[in-house]
């Protein structure tokens, strides 16, 4: 995926004019470490490339159409055709690591604008997390060339929401040199961080808040949404209020999907956001191993620590032999899969020591977890990364905001069990029925009057042409839905429909 790495370049030039370089007022420089203080203010306007090889600095809704059909055909279909123009902005700011220490990140602040009722005076704020990616240079603000930061403009902010999308620390130019993947305290920290620094900007960049305030984000996203949500609910309720919160895809439960992991259940891309989510506990916390050969094989320690995220995509990972694709655990690694659906994930050239699994699983036996869905983690491992897991699984605490779960059942990167388990959890411990919704966009629609009808309709329709293609082309219809399923059919009906739920809650 191509970037367009304006940070350094523009906050450059935003120092330099705020020094007096260009004989114009420029923007406000702030050196601070102190957490959520914005770099300039205002922040840089990013300019948004076009075909023709111009570049617009407010985006038509008419153009911006155009670019979503230009990508994905039927898109707006989904999204819903753009109502306001969105100008965007590029922040940077202060947080902290997974260790506490200081750091920076930066992101994007999208503001809709127009005549259209839904755009203008005090709009609604949207503060959004991203999901996985491999590649450092991922950077929000790039509404051409980042597919997602391009849909959630298209659901949020040319619906009339304010959109504030950190990249993370550890992506763009942050200074931190790993990325604090799912850790839970350090992403809701940088979640807060990037709304402090972004209200900072407000004022300046014709952004009004109507002092209500949304939280979603997507698979790796949506775990941060959620411990985000969790934070402002039990660290920063005197800062924040939080209107709700869609959930979608997202691992809440980290310890249920870490022991199906090494008990013989991978997900798909495990031998990427396994190594991802090691690095991050270990720079974090320490203690899960004392050098990575302790967890890999020869062929892929030395590298490991700093591969991701960095320069190469997911399949450059795999074709430059980085990382095996499929092989996490050894193929006489015992126990073995779990069932035929996981063989692939056992083989030769495998990502992980059996010794390593080993030690995992003797814990897993002696110190088990989940046994009480409604307590699932009165459990007390000893396993360095276990422990980890469970410190970073959200079934914690019962949020005092209406919660929408989306997902889809046969998602094999992040099991849908992982939302059942979070939802059963917290409807044991008393959240009333009319707060939690959870949808699954991979079912039919439970009635005429199925307020998600649309999205379930849609997804299957979506789903459906995905196997006739396959099908046409020779190809194995379950292995390329499979391919798709997480990273591309879901996301959109999912967004879709936790702007409907918003919408719903808005109302209310």
């Amino acid at each position: 995926m191509r970037q367009y790495h304006l940070a350094l370049s523009l906050l450059s030039a935003a120092v330099l004019t705020a020094c007096g370089g260009s004989g114009s007022e420029g923007p406000v420089v702030d050196t601070s470490p102190a957490r959520g203080t914005l770099a300039a203010n205002p922040p840089n306007l990013v300019p948004i490339p076009q075909a023709n090889g111009t570049a617009v600095t407010k985006l038509d809704p008419a153009v911006f159409k155009a670019m979503l059909e230009a990508a994905k055909p039927g898109l707006t279909q989904v999204t819903g055709i753009p109502k306001c123009e969105i100008t965007t902005y590029y922040m940077k700011y202060a947080t902290v690591g997974g260790a506490n220490e200081a750091t920076d990140a930066t992101g994007a602040i999208m503001v809709p604008s127009g005549s259209d009722p839904a755009c203008t005076g005090p709009r609604p704020v949207v503060l959004y997390a991203h999901g996985t990616t491999v590649e450092k240079s991922f950077n929000m603000a790039n509404l051409r060339d980042n597919a997602e930061a391009s849909l959630v403009a298209a659901m949020y902010a040319a619906q009339g929401f304010i959109v504030v999308a950190p990249n993370y620390a550890g992506y763009d130019v942050s200074s931190l040199s790993y990325h604090p993947y799912l850790n839970a305290e350090q992403q809701a920290n940088d979640m807060v961080d990037s709304l402090r620094a972004a209200r900072k900007a407000f004022g300046k960049i014709g952004a009004q808040d109507s002092g209500k305030l949304l939280l979603t984000g997507y698979s790796q996203g949506g775990h941060v949404a959620m411990a985000t949500q969790r934070a402002m609910q039990t660290t920063y309720a005197s800062e924040f209020k939080v209107t709700a919160l869609a959930g979608l895809s997202g691992p809440y439960a980290m310890s249920l999907l870490g022991d199906a992991t090494f008990a013989g259940s991978p997900n798909a891309g495990g031998t990427v956001f396994l190594p991802m989510i090691t690095t991050s506990w270990q720079k974090s916390y320490g203690g899960l191993y004392s050098t990575p050969s302790e967890v890999y094989e020869d062929k892929y320690a030395a590298t490991i620590e700093t591969l991701l995220p960095g320069s190469l995509s997911f399949s450059e990972l795999f074709t430059k032999g980085k990382l095996p694709a499929l092989a996490l655990f050894a193929k006489d690694s015992l126990p073995g899969p779990s069932s035929p659906a996981f063989a692939a994930f056992f083989g030769d050239g495998n990502l992980i020591k059996s010794s390593y699994r080993d030690a995992y699983l003797a814990d897993a036996v002696v110190h088990p977890c989940g046994a009480n869905p409604a307590d699932p983690l009165n459990c007390a491992p000893t396993n360095p990364f276990r422990k980890a897991g469970i410190k970073n699984d959200l079934r914690t605490y019962v949020p005092t905001v209406p919660v929408m779960l989306c997902g889809g059942k046969n998602d094999p990167t992040v099991f849908f069990a992982s939302t059942q388990a979070t939802a059963g959890f917290f409807a044991a411990k008393g959240m009333p029925a009319a707060a939690l919704t959870v949808l699954d966009v991979d079912s039919d629609p439970t009635s005429a009057s199925d307020p998600f009808a649309t999205a379930k309709v849609g997804f299957a329709q979506v789903k459906t042409a995905t196997i006739n293609a396959a099908i046409a082309a020779n190809q194995d219809p379950a292995t390329a839905v499979a391919g798709v399923y997480h990273g591309g059919l879901v996301p959109p009906f999912c967004n879709a429909a936790a702007r409907g739920f918003f919408q719903q809650v808005l109302a209310q």
